[in-house]
């Protein structure tokens, strides 16, 4: 079996890839989109969006990659459920093995693989994941307007994330692992001097618990001392960070050392002349669903230049 040629490759389907996709396809460069392991990324996890422009009334996280999707298709894109096995950046045009079988040799390559939240490893957890458990609070948040809800984590995004949820929020809870925050100096007084935001010091996360149907509404925590401490919350954020999906590329396209991939000034391009990088597998910042649409939409651009400079 040969390999295929196409002019452009692009890994992974979130916001930043299917918009990628739209704009390659309309810029006639043929794109061809490999959905990855998690078809429509992140935000698929994520039941209502109400924060994305143009939807005045909100929709979820499903249904707008599926819109996305759909247009991306309109436009001539060839969308594929496979997952990139191997890639050989090492000269142009690019090897790709896709489910370790197929062959693609591509002119330009866009990765949009995203970023994976880190969670606890406790089953309570996976149960209750868009039903109270959260990993994004500037997503979710307002769903927990007046309410108590409680943040894991002690760097600077698991305060920034206390701090806005104090905005909205009853009362915020923020469970730290050790004696001591991590966070910035700011971050820490802001968090401290908060008057909804109590700490909870030294404490790990035992069980989170809920009713299937009404969602979390409890957690149950261990104090290093062997104590035990119950809290009543209905949302449950894990601010323990994110771990960018680079691997595959880490070989020929520079990261920083938490392994975003590292783009040229306000553009997409990576080190590896003709591999472009869009959403949050690039950004460790903003992470959020238009933001990522944004660099995909910048990616594609930067990717078509390239053609029409290298033909």
């Amino acid at each position: 079996m040969g390999s295929e040629k196409i002019k452009c490759l692009i890994i992974g389907s979130g916001p930043a890839g299917y918009t990628a996709a739209i704009y390659a396809s309309r810029a006639n460069i043929s794109p061809v989109l490999y959905e990855g392991i998690q078809p429509g990324g992140q935000l698929t996890t994520t039941t209502e969006i109400d924060n994305f422009p143009g939807y005045p009334s909100g929709t979820s996280g499903q249904e707008m990659m599926e819109d996305l999707k759909k247009q991306a298709i309109r436009f001539g894109t060839d969308v594929r459920f496979g997952i990139v096995s191997k890639v050989d950046l090492s000269e142009r045009p690019f090897k790709v093995t896709v489910d370790e079988e197929k062959e693609i040799i591509a002119e330009t390559i866009i990765i949009s693989t995203g970023a994976t939240a880190k969670y606890l490893g406790i089953e309570s957890e996976e149960k209750f994941r868009g039903q109270g458990v959260s990993a994004c609070a500037t997503c979710d948040g307002f769903f927990y307007k007046g309410k108590d809800v409680a943040v894991i984590g002690g760097g600077d995004t698991a305060c920034e994330e206390a701090s806005y949820l104090a905005g909205l929020c009853n009362k915020v809870y923020l469970i730290v692992r050790r004696d001591v925050l991590r966070a910035s100096k700011t971050m820490q007084d802001r968090v401290k001097n908060a008057p909804n935001i109590e700490i909870l010091w030294n404490y790990n996360t035992k069980e989170i618990i809920g009713t299937p149907l009404g969602g979390v509404n409890g957690a149950i925590l261990a104090h290093k001392n062997g104590t035990e401490k119950k809290i009543d919350i209905h949302g449950f954020f894990l601010a323990i960070g994110h771990h960018p999906n680079s691997e595959l590329f880490s070989e020929w396209v520079k990261t920083n050392e938490e392994g975003y991939i590292i783009t040229e000034g306000k553009s997409s391009k990576t080190n590896v002349s003709g591999v472009f990088a869009a959403g949050d597998v690039q950004d460790p910042n903003y992470r959020q669903a238009i933001t990522a649409a944004g660099s995909g939409c910048m990616a594609a651009l930067d990717a078509e230049r390239f053609l029409s400079d290298n033909k």
